[in-house]
């Protein structure tokens, strides 16, 4: 049986910097949560289908649970840790919370992260954008509407998500 050795590897999680002794194709995910003691994303499906695992690398929705951390040295991760806190939610976090856009819960870090995501890139999206942007997020308690509504207020599109 051939083992695969580890290697000392640097990553920038929410604006601090950590050095990880893995294997170079442990996945984004286990490193997060395993060793830097990370919740936000959680293990879903564990193959990049669901969303619940989502972060952003470089600004772009990722899924963490497919991505090995040797492709990520040097790049910078935020998970929903690092885009606020309780007292100082971010704008999306914010929305969600407004909103009640929750029913478990297990699918908001996915929902959460790819809507700031489509935020840093569009920041005005459409209802279209919006919808596309969480097309492939999963949430199997049916809170679609409210996490819809959240989404379209993190937007700005305040008459949308108030009627």
């Amino acid at each position: 049986m051939q083992t695969v050795s580890q290697i000392m590897i640097r990553l920038n999680v929410n604006g601090r910097t950590h050095d990880v002794d893995a294997a170079p194709d442990t996945a984004l995910l286990y490193v997060l949560r395993n060793d830097l003691e990370l919740n936000g994303p959680k293990y879903g499906c564990g193959l990049g289908e669901c969303g619940t695992c989502t972060v952003l690398i470089d600004g772009v929705a990722a899924r963490s649970c497919v991505i090995p951390i040797e492709g990520c040295a040097g790049r910078d991760i935020v998970t929903l840790e690092g885009l606020g806190s309780r007292q100082r939610p971010d704008p999306v976090q914010a929305a969600f919370i407004e909103e009640q856009a929750a029913q478990c819960g297990y699918c908001l870090n996915g929902m959460i992260m790819s809507t700031k995501a489509l935020l840093l890139r569009s920041p005005r999206p459409s209802e279209a954008e919006v919808i596309e942007a969480l097309r492939y997020n999963l949430c199997r308690c049916g809170a679609h509407i409210e996490i819809m509504r959240a989404a379209m207020r993190a937007a700005g599109h305040l008459a949308e998500a108030q009627d």
